[in-house]
């Protein structure tokens, strides 16, 4: 097994107060860390030695919240693109092996970009169909250059929800709900994704976005199928009546979230939920020119509310000992 010693490098080792710290040699066997040792205790007969010449060397980042099917990139001039006109297409790519090529065509980039960006795992939470899958196999099989992906592939909506049709199905009553996991378990996901409100771009009333769209009953019939199978399930939400709805029926992740009151937070602390912070997609809105954004006046004022409710969201589950992660949302 080849062993490699990175000298010369600014080591940053994760920790909570971490300093940059030269002068050391970080020993590696294979995919696995053995040391980090003084530079002058590497033998140079059992290591080949990358001299790293002062560039830092660091833990791959972890993006526990991502899309793989675009760029992230604003649109150019539309500012309100129809992503329900995609819905068609997207429906026959469970079936039509030259949409699937596409599909995989368009997402292959982004995966590799991912990687290129630092992001060494991802978790992806909600794609077309089962591709998302179809590429974390690409990647452990070494043919696709990528992080490692935990992937949710398509997840489960209602109609006009968040992204029905598209990144998500639609469940209109419980059973469906059940059903809809269950064809999605046999994709093999590491996670079930639940898009329960709506977002910044569908808001119905200014200054009102996340509006509930996916009934309770809904929400627990998905929860019991996939706690059933043993796996978590990761909930799109964006206001507090969806994080209170979400908690109360069994979702273990908070995506996104929304500004909590005290009997929110009880709820993250007895489900022994997590909260994913997100604000990068928001903030585009309501911080960059229009020419840069696209996007109109209701998006801004939608935007300011899901960042800060977002924000919020974090420093008060942080504050309460309810772990918070990191993500992008990109694509």
């Amino acid at each position: 097994m080849a062993k490699t010693a990175y000298i010369n490098g600014k080591i940053l080792d994760g920790s909570i107060d971490m300093q940059p710290v030269e002068g050391k040699a970080i020993l590696v066997k294979g995919e696995t860390i053995e040391a980090i040792v003084p530079a002058g205790d590497v033998d140079k007969k059992k290591y080949k030695v990358v001299d790293l010449r002062g560039a830092y060397i660091l833990p791959g980042l972890i993006n526990l919240h991502g899309h793989l099917p675009t760029s992230g990139k604003a649109p150019k001039n539309d500012k309100k693109t129809n992503y329900k006109a995609l819905s068609p297409l997207v429906r026959m790519t469970d079936w039509n092996p030259l949409l699937r090529a596409v599909f995989l065509l368009i997402q292959a980039p982004n995966v590799k970009k991912a990687l290129l960006s630092g992001v060494t795992t991802m978790r992806v939470v909600g794609g077309v169909s089962d591709i998302d899958g179809v590429l974390k196999k690409k990647v452990e099989k070494g043919r696709l250059p990528g992080p490692r992906l935990l992937v949710a592939n398509t997840a489960v909506s209602v109609p006009d929800g968040h992204f029905a049709g598209v990144l998500a199905t639609e469940a209109t009553s419980p059973e469906m709900a059940r059903e809809h996991v269950r064809k999605i378990l046999k994709t093999k996901p590491d996670l079930i994704k639940l898009m329960i409100t709506g977002g910044v771009m569908d808001a119905e009333v200014v200054g009102e976005p996340g509006m509930l769209r996916m009934p309770p009953e809904i929400v627990k019939a998905a929860c019991e199928e996939a706690h059933k199978a043993g796996l978590m399930v990761a909930a799109h939400v964006e206001s507090p009546e969806g994080v209170r709805v979400a908690l109360e029926n069994g979702v273990d992740s908070i995506e996104h979230g929304a500004a909590p009151d005290e009997e929110i937070l009880r709820l993250f602390k007895e489900r022994g939920a997590i909260d994913i912070c997100t604000i990068s997609p928001a903030a585009p809105y309501c911080l960059l020119p229009e020419e840069v954004s696209h996007c109109g006046d209701d998006a801004r004022i939608n935007g300011r509310v899901v960042m800060d409710g977002i924000i919020d969201c974090a420093k008060a589950c942080l504050e309460n000992d309810i772990p918070v992660g990191l993500g992008t949302d990109s694509g």
